[in-house]
Formats: C-alpha cells, structure tokens, sequence
C-alpha cells in the first residue's frame, strides 16, 4: 500500500523546510511525496530543489511542479493528477507529521475489515513557539459533520476510489472546499478514526474578512452538498459567529 502525501505551497519559505522534514523522519511505510507550489516568488523553489537529493537518498519518491494556480483546491487537484498512491493527505506548508505518524496511518488503514473512504486522526494545533493552543479530537457522526466540520482535514488520508466516485475538489471554494467534498457521499461516508496526534497544525491567523467567507463557504457547502435546510444553516452561522466573537474577546 502507498501513501501519497501532497503540500501546496506559496511564498512558504519560513515554514517548508520543517514541513518535508517531517516527511523524511517518518520511517518503514511506503510513500510518495508531491510539493505543487504556485509560482513563489521568495525562496520557496530553492528550498523545494535542495531536497531532492535527499528524497532520491532515502529512496522516496518525490515530485514538484510550480506554476500559478486558482487556489489552493486548484493546487490539490493539481497533486491528485501526480498521485499514484492508494491513499492521499493534504499536509500544510506549515504543518508537520509527528515521528512514526506514517507508520501508524499505514497499519491501522490494513487492519481495517471493510472498505473506508476517510481515516482521520487528532490534530494539536501550535503557535510559532511551538505550544499547543488546542486540539482537535472530534468523532465524525453524520448528525454533527452536517452541521459542523468537528474533525481535522489536514493529516487525514482519503481513499483514492472516494476521488474516483466523487470527483475532485470544487475550485468555487476558496476556504471551505475540503469540507464540501466530503459533505458529498453525505451519511454513506465510511470513515474510521485513528485516536492518536499525528500532525502539529500551525496557527495562522483568520481576518474578519476571511472569517466571513468561511461562513458563507459552509452555508453554501451545507444547503446544497449536505442538503441541509438554509434556515438551519443560519442559525449554526450565527452560533459559530457568537463562538468566534467571544473567544476572539478573551483572547
């Protein structure tokens, strides 16, 4: 079995060499690396060529391409093209694995019995010093994903036959795409959880500006890929909105 991870990069020169080093730690799993950057115009392309030989070193495989691109579902798509691997994640430029992260995805998706679609871990989410300022632990039900994304995108693998029933990533979406593709197979998802910290997720701020897209992003993602009622989905937007101001009050 292979696992293909992908990262969408631009300008992420401060953050990428931790990133790839995460992939290179992990250790006994078959993998392919996939870097889609987005024309960078720092030192994004030089970090990317100076491991290379590291990559063809160890024996993985490793492949990147840079040219503009419509975002970053346009990147992942662009990725899923390159992928040859049974499984596939989507890893932040400035997200990292935790050691044996790999490892422990690799084993626990072939003691599974029946045929998945998702497995998802828990995701602590880190500020530039390193400490945790949450966590993700979220259990996916269909009463509460649409309703709410409680799980962690980053870090989960998706079954590439999900891509081939499915389809790709709607490029529409500029936040909440993720949440969209996997609100499409709606309560028929087959998901398992594996209960460990496999990614270190780096914070990066929302504005007041983006943080209305990510609510406008879910409403629409809701009504028509989760056929949720649109009232209801107003309200959840109010409820998450109410959340944000209060925590963005305290903290």
């Amino acid at each position: 079995m292979k696992l293909s991870i992908i990262t969408a990069t631009f300008n992420s020169e401060k953050t990428l060499a931790a990133t790839i080093n995460s992939i290179l730690k992990q250790t006994q799993v078959n993998i392919e690396y996939i870097v889609v950057d987005g024309a960078s115009t720092d030192q994004t392309i030089d970090i990317i060529k100076s491991f290379e030989e590291v990559f063809k070193s160890k024996g993985i495989t490793f492949k990147w391409i840079s040219e503009k691109d419509n975002g970053i579902y346009d990147a992942w798509n662009k990725g899923l093209q390159l992928s040859t691997g049974e499984w596939i994640s989507f890893l932040g430029s400035d997200d990292i694995y935790v050691d044996n992260a790999l490892k422990s995805y690799s084993e626990f998706i072939s003691q599974q019995e029946k045929e998945i679609d998702l497995v998802y871990s828990n995701v602590n989410i880190i500020n530039d010093n390193g400490d945790v300022l949450r966590k993700i632990n979220g259990k996916w039900s269909w009463k509460v994903f649409r309703r709410k994304m409680n799980i962690a995108h980053v870090g989960s693998f998706h079954n590439m036959k999900y891509f081939e029933k499915y389809g790709k990533f709607n490029t529409d979406y500029k936040i909440a795409g993720d949440y969209e593709l996997l609100l499409r197979a709606r309560k028929t998802l087959r998901t398992a959880k594996l209960d460990l910290v496999t990614v270190m997720m780096g914070y990066g701020g929302i504005s007041n500006n983006q943080i209305f897209k990510v609510f406008s992003e879910s409403i629409r993602a809701k009504h028509e890929t989760g056929r949720v009622h649109i009232l209801l989905c107003y309200v959840d937007f109010l409820k998450e909105y109410l959340i944000y101001m209060i925590k963005k009050i305290l903290y």
